[in-house]
């Protein structure tokens, strides 16, 4: 019996999808929920499981290109036998089937990489080993971009230690300077025209201000241990700010509002997004009525969020409503930043990385840890005032955390 694979519905507004890597092609077994093909919205990536066992008999749709919600883009065939050789599918996708030599199904010990058609094809051509490589594909898959990753940095080491200097000085074949040509995703070309859009439409205006992490940093150390025990998730830096950011959020509702064409949307709860990086890029999904939420479901929140940030799986749902975003770029090491705003909120947050510094306390020299904060507001809607003692309110309650739990 045929079986159809049709683009499920991944968001109210959104129509139409972009077919990504086909991890599955003609003759291949699959099983039920296995992952067959990725595709692309304006919001998000995600893969798409076989709706039944069986083995692919057709590919309606070749990667890079367009398909609407409801339409079949690939047809299972639950009786069918896995094929060893080239199966006559639909155009070049049955092209790129190869006899023998296709990636496995991920049926592997957990942690095993999945390696893409086209990447296995490179990595034979170049003699390179599974361990040459280093996947970043979804669950450690190894992609197109990995394997050419891995040619570049092999392609800068010496042959031998002895080598002749001539020789090193001579151009090298297939070198540095080659290009690739690759098309950008509906999720990366919609937040691209997000971004201008904003420029383009608000005051966007900075400002900054320094925190002490002296406090946090020792209750945190404190409470570690039996809150990992009690909880099953550490507890880190960033149910602290949420908490704070709640707070003045609560103290200037200003900065938790949007403007609606001639009209101002004040919020009476606080839907916190969450800047994470994902295996295609950055996301924000959204802690709903955070104002609710304790430090350990904030953790557990976002230690979710995290991991399937990572494999893609945050849904497009789960990232839609936010009436303010916290951007960390301090994990990647950022010491200062401007962030910009996610439309149609008025107000993001910018943590940035910890460094001790020395800070005069009590007229003495003395070395804390600080951490630089900057609020981006629009400010058609935000004034100075509003914004600075909104930033100034979450230094108070970082640098004194016990007021957020007394809520004063």
């Amino acid at each position: 019996m045929a079986i159809e694979l049709k683009v499920p519905s991944v968001g109210e507004s959104i129509k139409e999808v972009i077919i990504g890597t086909w991890m599955k092609q003609v003759g291949d077994a699959v099983e039920t929920d296995e992952p067959v093909v990725e595709i692309d919205s304006d919001k998000a990536s995600q893969e798409l499981g076989a709706p039944s066992g069986g083995t692919i008999q057709k590919l309606l749709k070749e990667e890079g290109e367009t398909a609407k919600v409801g339409e079949v883009i690939a047809i299972i065939d639950e009786n069918g036998k896995p094929s060893a050789k080239k199966s006559g599918g639909n155009g070049e996708a049955a092209k790129k089937t190869e006899p023998a030599k296709k990636p496995e199904a991920p049926k592997k010990a957990k942690g095993e990489s999945r390696i893409m058609p086209a990447a296995l094809r490179l990595m034979e051509e170049n003699k390179l080993k599974v361990s040459d490589v280093q996947g970043t594909g979804p669950g450690g898959r190894i992609l197109k971009e990995d394997v050419q990753r891995a040619l570049e940095v092999s392609s800068r080491k010496p042959a031998v230690a002895d080598a002749d200097l001539t020789a090193l000085d001579a151009p090298k074949q297939g070198g540095m300077r080659e290009t690739e040509t690759v098309r950008m995703s509906n999720l990366r070309k919609r937040l691209a025209q997000r971004l201008v859009d904003v420029q383009q439409t608000a005051a966007i205006l900075t400002t900054f201000n320094e925190v002490d992490m002296s406090a946090v940093m020792a209750l945190r150390a404190e409470h570690k241990d039996a809150f990992l025990k009690k909880y099953e998730v550490k507890l880190g830096f960033m149910s602290f700010f949420v908490k704070a950011t709640v707070d003045a959020l609560r103290m200037m509702p200003q900065v938790n509002a949007k403007i609606e064409g001639d009209n101002i949307v004040y919020h009476n709860y606080q839907d916190i997004g969450v800047a994470v990086g994902g295996g295609r890029g950055l996301v924000v999904p959204v802690l709903r009525n955070a104002e609710r939420l304790s430090f350990a479901e904030i953790e557990q929140a976002i230690a979710d969020f995290g991991r399937r940030a990572q494999n893609n799986e945050i849904t497009p749902d789960e990232m839609q409503g936010g009436t303010f975003t916290i951007s960390n770029g301090g994990v990647y090491g950022s010491l200062l930043s401007t962030p910009i705003l996610n439309p149609p909120q008025s107000g993001i947050l910018g943590m940035h990385n910890i460094v001790d510094r020395p800070m005069a306390v009590d007229g003495q020299v003395v070395i804390r840890p600080m951490m630089y904060l900057a609020l981006s507001y629009d400010h058609r809607i935000i004034d100075g005032r509003e914004a600075v003692t909104f930033l100034k309110r979450i230094k108070e309650c970082v640098e004194n955390p016990t007021r957020m739990l007394m809520e004063i």
